[in-house]
């Protein structure tokens, strides 16, 4: 038995935050019951190319987008907009543990769907509600988008070539990072509800989410009262933490304490930067990291990257290439921990990354393949009838 298959959640939410949430729980067993509009479903859908291909290659509705958040839910259409749509989710909560949603501060309590109104049909409900920036605050009213946030919180400032232009990160990572928080509160809650029977409110905001995720580079202001600047591929606490160019293309020195800096040292031909006081501690490297970068360099470059790469994992010091995505996913290790799974579809099958947990006990199972626009409406709606 799945570890979660004993919840079943109402999934309100749309675009990413909200959907990937969702997706851990359906990966970790809950039911969860995807709600869409009937006219088109869920807006990522249509956020293509690319599309699925069908058993005869041609693009199908189901855009790569949406597949990526919605393995293993139910899709239900319900126009909520409709008197007739709010009752119908008003009686499909009675028998769910938890609301997902992702609407503007109050925009759901017109349709009676907000969390005071279904606390009211259901006491013990965990609800979870993710928007940009909270349910109070002089922003609660703004929409928040994934790129904007990463602006607004700061990401961007330190994302980036020194000197070169503010860059946000290459996946929507404060979407991601706050799907991943509102997995972690709704299990929280959960627990708790489990203890006291009591639910509650779950306020999640992606700006604060954002701050967040900063960790060490706040801190740096926080306790050293300075604006970090943008490192590129460096590190800020840390030296030699970063991608050097090889004679043949570019490899990570991932350098994570002392001796692996005296090794690599060794390795690069010059044993004596480990005895020199400005580089012989990660302190000192990261005063004088002007200083010895450059040496660094000049030495790289005179061997190819397989060189490198070989030499660094023969020493057990972190390093590697920099991958393709297409590499990436087909790195042996890759393929050993099978990362990549193929579920059957409507259309055939699609290929999904996997999820990276690995319980030994109620292993993921990758029953369904996101959804069809409302595959599930008969047989959801109907349960509900029979209630």
């Amino acid at each position: 038995m799945s570890a979660l298959s004993h919840l079943r959640i109402l999934d309100l939410s749309r675009v990413l935050a909200g959907p990937w949430a969702t997706q851990q729980l359906a990966d970790l067993g809950a039911e969860v019951i995807k709600i869409e509009k009937p006219d088109g479903g869920d807006d990522t859908r249509g956020w293509g190319p690319p599309f699925l291909s069908d058993r005869d290659g041609q693009p199908t509705r189901e855009s790569a987008y949406y597949l990526c958040t919605n393995r293993g839910k139910k899709s239900v259409a319900i126009d909520m907009a409709s008197p007739e749509g709010q009752a119908q989710l008003r009686e499909l909560v009675r028998d769910c543990d938890v609301v997902v949603e992702n609407f503007k501060v109050g925009g759901l309590k017109k349709y009676g769907l907000d969390y005071p109104s279904l606390k009211a049909i259901k006491p013990d409900l965990v609800y979870c509600s993710i928007t940009g920036f909270g349910q109070n605050g002089p922003r609660r009213d703004q929409a928040g988008y994934d790129f904007m946030i990463q602006g607004l919180g700061g990401l961007m400032s330190i994302t980036g070539q020194p000197g070169g232009e503010p860059m946000k990160v290459g996946v929507a990572v404060t979407d991601l990072f706050t799907g991943m928080y509102a997995t972690v509160a709704i299990l929280a809650a959960l627990a708790h509800r489990d203890r006291s029977g009591v639910g509650q409110h779950i306020d999640l905001a992606l700006f604060d989410c954002q701050l967040a995720m900063l960790a060490n580079v706040a801190s740096n202001h926080l306790v050293g009262g300075v604006e970090p600047p943008r490192y590129g591929n460096a590190h800020a606490n840390i030296v030699p933490y970063q991608a050097f160019a090889a004679s043949d293309g570019h490899v990570i020195v991932a350098v994570g304490n002392d001796s692996q800096f005296a090794r690599f040292a060794e390795l690069c031909g010059h044993a004596e930067w480990a005895e020199d006081p400005r580089f012989a501690t990660n302190r000192a490297r990261v005063v004088h990291r002007a200083e010895l970068i450059p040496q660094i360099e000049t030495a790289l470059l005179k061997q190819p990257r397989r060189h490198w790469i070989e030499a660094m994992e023969a020493s057990g010091i972190p390093g590697g290439p920099i991958n393709t995505i297409p590499e990436a996913l087909a790195e042996a290790q890759a393929v050993a921990r099978q990362m990549v799974v193929e579920v059957p579809h409507p259309a055939g099958s699609v290929k999904l990354v996997a999820n990276p947990i690995k319980l030994s006990a109620t292993p993921i199972e990758y029953r369904n393949a996101p959804p069809l626009l409302g595959q599930h409406s008969e047989e959801i709606l109907r349960r509900s009838d029979r209630r």
